[in-house]
């Protein structure tokens, strides 16, 4: 029996189209080759890379023990990701806190513990990093992935609120 390499690495640019297609429909899988990346997405990819504070994390099979490659023969299929922010405050004796959004999974790899892999890496990120304290945005429609949180051990907290601003790729001009 071969056991799969997964890694949990910062992103590059050649995982952007997967990343989006992880974000596009959690119901299904998406190709990334039908994502088209515009220049929102790159410069927003951009200032996440250059963000030390910022980190877009992706799960990769970099293969299994004993093999070469994987199943798709790149060396490196996208499972999941995750977007953490690491934030400097006051509270928490100074200590920073990081705040991880953008949870995903591959809708057909789901189920066989990956997001427990995902986040228990991210989580691990954060405490080597020196955090006192994660915390994680969720939809509050995502009522399976609130209890899944749960059984990692989140407790909900907190409400947040948000408020729609407009975009700074899109202009009012024709």
């Amino acid at each position: 029996m071969t056991v799969p390499v997964l890694l949990l690495r910062p992103a590059t640019r050649a995982d952007l189209p997967a990343v989006l297609a992880l974000l596009a429909d959690e119901e299904r899988v998406v190709d990334p080759a039908t994502i088209r990346v515009g220049a929102e997405y790159e410069r927003a990819f951009a200032a996440i890379e250059a963000d030390p504070r910022n980190e877009l994390l992706v799960l990769v099979n970099e293969g299994h023990e004993g093999g070469e490659g994987n199943e798709d023969g790149d060396g490196g299929t996208v499972l999941g990701c995750l977007q953490a922010t690491y934030i400097p405050g006051l509270g928490k004796g100074g200590a920073e806190r990081a705040l991880i959004e953008a949870v995903r999974i591959r809708a057909d790899r789901r189920g066989g513990g990956l997001g427990r892999t995902l986040l228990e890496q991210a989580v691990a990120r954060a405490r080597a990093r020196g955090c006192a304290l994660v915390q994680l945005t969720s939809d509050k429609r995502r009522e399976d992935a609130h209890r899944f949180y749960e059984r990692l051990g989140f407790v909900r907290s907190h409400d947040g609120f948000k408020l729609a601003l407009q975009s700074p790729f899109t202009t009012d001009e024709p």
